[in-house]
């Protein structure tokens, strides 16, 4: 009776522990991560993103329906990002919609958001099918594009679909920024002095104006009160100069030198000499590169850098079209043209990590002097790069000659990108002052990012409309300058979230093409014939044993 009772106490005792267990689990939800990477981790950003979501987000994803492999992938690793959303915070909601079932396609299209075309030959036929890699993600009367490829130079279709999961939750997290965000920071568009025509940087400035204020500035609308232009211009957290033309007068330098001295972060894209493409398109097919003084060399000098006058040659470059052939037998074919650098980001940056290849175009070289700043290269020439002084003489027939190895050897990497952060001394710490300013400073803390090619943030423009940056519309590539240019935008006003979020390494591992179709036969052995032959050895000694016993 003793040993019945306490029988029934310990299940007594187990059944309440279960349901104690259970409770304690159900209020304390835990998620546990074991791969090398941390892949279903969430960055301390995406958290913080996360924690300014106070009400229902709504993502609805596109890739959906009957999905290639690798982009079937692409989507479940889409699915498990949005559970680890979802699980820190619960505000945020996910659906999916086979765009074609949907008959979401017009919708899709009209939104821009354009398919992905998959060409597959099964049994000596082309097949070719379209997939929808988008989401959208909306708050309230908010609603904006996530994109969940990303369109880069990578060679092949699985480093094509690394890259996009690398980038996926830097993709939603940015998509939560846009519809969060409230107390935005304020940036100048440098006016003027012969900067690029609003439509030129149209792409940029759209992208700027979902994280940013932007306005435009004029440093000469007060040419009698200079002082003025200064009060203005520190209204700005940040001022951006793109691709000046005309010479900076000395009370516009003070401006700016004081702007700096007072914390004004500033991101400069320039060139010091004169060489266009459009020139080149003319019936001579040639033009003359010459130097070109914005009289600032004596304001960079000070601050630890020098932008020379002379071309950068590279090797490695992006192509441009030429028609090839006469008559009925021209060609329009991508030609490798030297003079657009094409640049690898290879510093272990936040700025440059994980961004695409940066797209130049008769691009300068920039030369590290001593100063009392902080120096870091961003962007370098390759390797088998090679400078030439100007004047010079370009003509489009240079592609007709191969290029002499022999004449790169040892004069590559140039400075391109140069990032400037730190303490700065004044241009006119030990100068007459242009004018009079009742605070003149002689130093400060501050960042500057200096691009020697005023043409990095220039997007194309086609039939009057602007083109995305970094898209050529006539190679169909798409180059990384916006995603650099943001980054450094993001970085100079130290907003560092998104960067880290893009820094993020995932180590994806893909099967060996080549070793699968020569190891086919082999593999298929195993997977088949290994099971049969464990299950007939199973067979005869269960046999053998059964005869064994019944046989005494």
């Amino acid at each position: 009776m003793k040993k019945e009772l306490n029988t029934k106490v310990k299940i007594l005792l187990v059944f309440v522990g279960l349901i104690i267990l259970n409770a304690i689990a159900s209020s304390v939800f835990t998620r546990f991560d074991l791969t090398q990477d941390k892949r279903y981790t969430l960055s301390e950003a995406s958290k913080n993103t996360l924690a300014e979501v106070n009400s229902p987000v709504v993502i609805t994803i596109f890739l959906k329906g009957e999905l290639p492999a690798e982009y079937k992938r692409l989507a479940d690793e889409t699915e498990q990002l949005l559970e680890e959303f979802s699980a820190y915070n619960p505000n945020v909601k996910y659906t999916y919609v086979d765009p074609i079932e949907e008959n979401a396609i017009e919708f899709l299209a009209n939104n821009g958001m354009d398919p992905k075309y998959i060409t597959e030959e099964v049994t000596n036929k082309i097949s070719r099918e379209a997939v929808y890699p988008w989401a959208i993600a909306s708050h309230g009367n908010k609603t904006v594009r996530v994109p969940l490829y990303k369109n880069n130079l990578a060679n092949s279709d699985d480093e094509k679909i690394a890259s996009s999961v690398q980038h996926l939750e830097y993709a939603f997290a940015d998509a939560f920024t846009k519809l969060t965000i409230i107390d935005k920071q304020t940036i100048a568009i440098l006016k003027g002095n012969g900067e690029l025509d609003d439509l030129y940087i149209a792409s940029f400035l759209q992208t700027l104006k979902d994280y940013y204020k932007i306005a435009p500035f004029d440093l000469s609308a007060f040419p009698d009160n200079p002082e003025k232009s200064l009060e203005n211009l520190k209204r700005f957290d940040l001022a951006i100069v793109p691709k000046p033309t005309k010479a900076f007068s000395d009370d516009e330098k003070y401006v700016l030198d004081q702007y700096t001295m007072r914390g004004g972060k500033s991101l400069w894209l320039l060139e010091n000499t004169v060489a266009e493409m459009d020139s080149l398109y003319s019936e001579s097919g040639a033009s003359l590169a010459f130097p070109r003084d914005l009289r600032l060399n004596d304001f960079f000098f000070e601050y630890g850098i020098r932008i020379n006058p002379k071309l950068v040659n590279d090797m490695q470059c992006a192509p441009i079209i030429m028609a090839v052939g006469e008559g009925k037998e021209t060609q329009y074919l991508p030609i490798q043209w030297r003079y657009n650098p094409l640049v690898k980001p290879s510093v272990d940056h936040p700025i440059t990590n994980n961004t695409n290849l940066v797209r130049f175009e008769f691009a300068n070289q920039i030369d590290l002097l001593k100063s009392s700043t902080k120096k870091t290269v961003l962007l370098k020439s390759s390797a088998a790069s090679k400078l030439e002084g100007v004047p010079k003489p370009i003509s489009l027939s240079i592609i007709e000659n191969e290029p002499k190895l022999e004449a790169y050897e040892g004069k590559g990497n140039q400075n391109l990108a140069v990032l400037l952060e730190g303490t700065f001394e004044s241009v006119y710490k030990n100068r007459i002052k242009p004018f009079k300013l009742s605070d003149n400073k002689t130093e400060g803390e501050s960042k500057m990012l200096v691009i020697a090619d005023g043409d990095v943030i220039k997007n194309q423009v086609t039939r009057g409309r602007p083109q995305e940056l970094g898209f050529d519309i006539v190679t169909k590539r798409q180059y990384g300058n916006k995603e650099f240019l943001l980054n450094s935008v993001n970085y100079l006003l130290d907003n560092n979230g998104l960067i880290n979020i893009r820094s993020k390494e995932l180590k994806l591992a893909f099967l060996d093409t080549e070793k699968v179709i020569a190891e086919k036969s082999y593999w298929q052995l195993v997977n088949i014939g290994f099971p049969l032959i464990i299950l007939a050895i199973f067979g005869i000694v269960f046999t053998y044993l059964r005869k064994r016993k019944f046989a005494k």
